[in-house]
């Protein structure tokens, strides 16, 4: 089984945190391997940037397709272009949001999401409205961490200050983290936080897993049936669909 884990953006070093986690939960004969994007924003923090990460996205996912990979996992917070993705993927595409919000609403009667800044809490309350999560989800506190410095030693005590505040507030039994970049983090959480701190890394790649494993894929019709042909012009050219995934 082959499993392509993706980040959106185009920071390797990330990537690097990103694969470490992804490997450390994958199964005997699962071969997981994290890709970066090699066009779009170097993080993403804004509608902008999420709409621009997802061009990069959706070319790894086609050339994934043509190299007979079996499942991805969309390595951002934001699960940006997943829908898109599904289209063009034949096997699961799993989000990491979608995955750690499901994950958590397991864990007791709620959570809370600590993420990097305050200008994406809404973003990450409307993906727990959009995945049926809002019940679940008692609260999305930001620690105002760029993603870019979150491999600062400096910042690990932040993060858990953040995360005991956001259990307190909200009176949550798990936390989930907000962000791909903190995935490397949550061993070191949960010992310091007292409560399951989930990360959507490690979830969503079992996920994809355990789907590829029971042999379930989409169904190739319907809303996320292959794009149908299309020309593209100008700089997304390249991106005209043949209709040719299922």
């Amino acid at each position: 089984m082959r499993i392509r884990v993706i980040n959106p953006n185009t920071t390797a070093a990330m990537t690097a945190v990103i694969e470490q986690c992804a490997r450390a939960v994958a199964g005997p004969g699962t071969a997981v391997e994290a890709v970066t994007s090699t066009m779009g924003p170097a993080s993403i923090e804004s509608h902008y940037d999420e709409a621009l990460a997802v061009p990069g996205l959706l070319a790894e996912i086609a050339r994934g397709e043509a190299e007979g990979v079996d499942g991805y996992v969309i390595a951002c917070f934001g699960d940006p272009g997943l829908y898109a993705a599904r289209e063009l993927a034949r096997g699961p595409v799993i989000g990491i949001a979608e995955a750690a919000m499901h994950a958590a609403s397991h864990l007791g009667r709620g959570f809370s999401v600590v993420t990097t800044l305050e200008r994406t809490v809404g973003q990450a309350l409307d993906l727990a409205e959009r995945y049926g999560m809002a019940r679940f989800c008692r609260g999305v506190h930001a620690t105002d961490i760029p993603v870019l410095e979150l491999d600062d030693p400096e910042v690990r005590g932040v993060i858990a200050d953040a995360c005991r505040a956001a259990v307190a507030a909200d009176g949550s039994d798990a936390v989930v983290l907000g962000c791909a970049g903190m995935a490397d983090l949550c061993e070191y959480l949960t010992g310091e936080v007292g409560v399951p701190v989930v990360d959507g890394v490690a979830a969503a790649t079992l996920w994809v897993q355990s789907l590829v494993t029971l042999g379930l894929r989409k169904s190739g019709g319907g809303e996320f049936a292959a794009p149908p042909p299309k020309r593209y012009t100008g700089p997304l050219s390249t991106f005209g669909t043949d209709g040719a995934a299922s």
